[in-house]
């Protein structure tokens, strides 16, 4: 099982697979590193904590990695590869697309969206859904999002 962290956002924000599987995420701030996944949130003080939870191998560098770590709009992160980045000056929202041809804009980064039954934590959600619901956002990393929503349940 080979356990590797994909960097999005340089040194800030990894996505975790095993064996080409999503299984976590991993952030840092203020040099503290939270790892997330199903089991819930664990936080680490250091790399070498962390590496050793996940595996030593876990933060190797892959030059096919390389490539994709550009997928940032106006300072936010995409969860795929940005087309037609834009900036909704009026509702302050960095927006891009999937594909080149594509009509359907999505919200770079974090959000909260107020939905019937409550607050939602979203990552790049499209921008029609923002138009319908409450939200809060957005956020550069899914720490302050968090902390977002638990202020907005309370």
């Amino acid at each position: 099982m080979t356990t590797k962290a994909k960097p999005i956002i340089k040194d800030k924000f990894w996505i975790v697979e095993r064996d080409g599987n999503k299984v976590g995420t991993i952030s840092v701030d203020d040099e503290r590193f939270m790892f997330s996944d199903k089991n819930g949130v664990k936080y680490f003080d250091n790399k070498k904590q962390l590496e050793k939870k996940l595996g030593k191998t876990v933060f190797e560098r892959n030059d096919d990695v390389e490539a994709e770590v550009e997928q940032i709009v106006h300072g936010y992160p995409t969860s795929a590869t940005p087309y037609n980045a834009m900036f909704n000056v009026k509702q302050g929202l960095p927006l891009f697309t999937k594909s080149a041809k594509s009509s359907s804009l999505y919200c770079a980064g974090y959000y909260i969206i107020r939905f019937d039954k409550g607050w939602v934590k979203s990552f790049c959600p499209k921008l029609i859904t923002l138009e319908r619901y409450n939200f809060k956002g957005p956020f550069k990393d899914s720490v302050t999002m968090r902390q977002e929503l638990a202020n907005a349940e309370k």
